[in-house]
């Protein structure tokens, strides 16, 4: 689903340095909001997801309106290989003046690099996505995810280790999901940016969807592995920001006894 731009226009400072992002894809009754999240300093911007193919357009004016300054784009963090998660990123690669870094896990790699499918973005789906996109976005979704001339994630992230982001990113593998999935917690804030390992509804906070979850014991067991973070604030892709007493919530969604 591309970018409803008319409804690109909403966004949410977390805190200093830190947006969270609403953006709207698709048209009529076939729509759905996703938050990728920014960071940002005097020196630049981090993208955390990008969206689905031609999102890379919405999610800039999204940036702009929330005062990010127009500083090159550091890195782009993408915390899975899911097609809502990393097809705005051959925008990005095409748009940006200079070189950045992609991180992701070892888990997810060859999917994002187009070296192995997509857990759950097969061959059929890959197929009626591409002849829906005109040429200006199939070729660049081609030349990044279908024949790539070169691998797309630079940097390799690693369960536990902090990015020098915003003061201290932690990267939490969380898979489940997807192998190679990750949610990551900013220290400065005690937000947890969550992907898809949990998602919100009306502000309540749940589970991985099951439909859309593989390995869904899994996933609750990595639920469970962020109770040992003091977490004031979940920003889920799918259902926006959480606040109010998060880590009693995610105990009571990690005992499923």
């Amino acid at each position: 689903m591309p970018p409803d731009r008319r409804q690109a226009s909403d966004r949410m400072r977390i805190a200093e340095g830190l947006e969270m992002l609403e953006l709207t894809l698709g048209h009529g009754e076939q729509t759905m909001m996703i938050h990728p999240v920014a960071l940002y300093d005097a020196e630049g911007w981090v993208l955390i997801d990008t969206g689905m193919p031609g999102s890379e357009g919405a999610i800039r004016a999204l940036a702009g309106q929330a005062g990010i300054p127009a500083h090159p784009l550091r890195a782009v963090i993408l915390t899975h290989q899911d097609i809502d998660h990393i097809g705005g990123l051959p925008g990005f690669l095409d748009s940006e003046p200079a070189p950045f870094d992609v991180y992701a896990h070892e888990d997810d790699r060859s999917a994002i690099d187009g070296r192995a499918p997509m857990i759950k973005f097969g061959p059929e789906r890959r197929s009626a996505l591409l002849a829906s996109l005109p040429d200006a976005l199939r070729i660049p979704f081609e030349r990044v995810f279908v024949h790539p001339s070169r691998p797309n994630v630079t940097r390799v992230l690693q369960d536990g280790e902090t990015l020098p982001f915003g003061g201290g990113l932690t990267v939490i593998h969380t898979p489940g999901h997807t192998p190679g999935h990750v949610s990551l917690y900013h220290q400065a804030s005690k937000t947890l940016i969550a992907g898809d390992a949990m998602v919100a509804e009306s502000g309540e906070l749940y589970g991985p969807r099951p439909a859309m979850t593989p390995q869904l014991e899994q996933a609750y067991a990595s639920v469970n592995k962020l109770k040992a973070y003091d977490i004031e604030q979940v920003v889920c892709y799918h259902g926006g920001l959480v606040r109010g007493d998060v880590n009693a919530r995610i105990a009571k969604l990690s005992d499923r006894s």
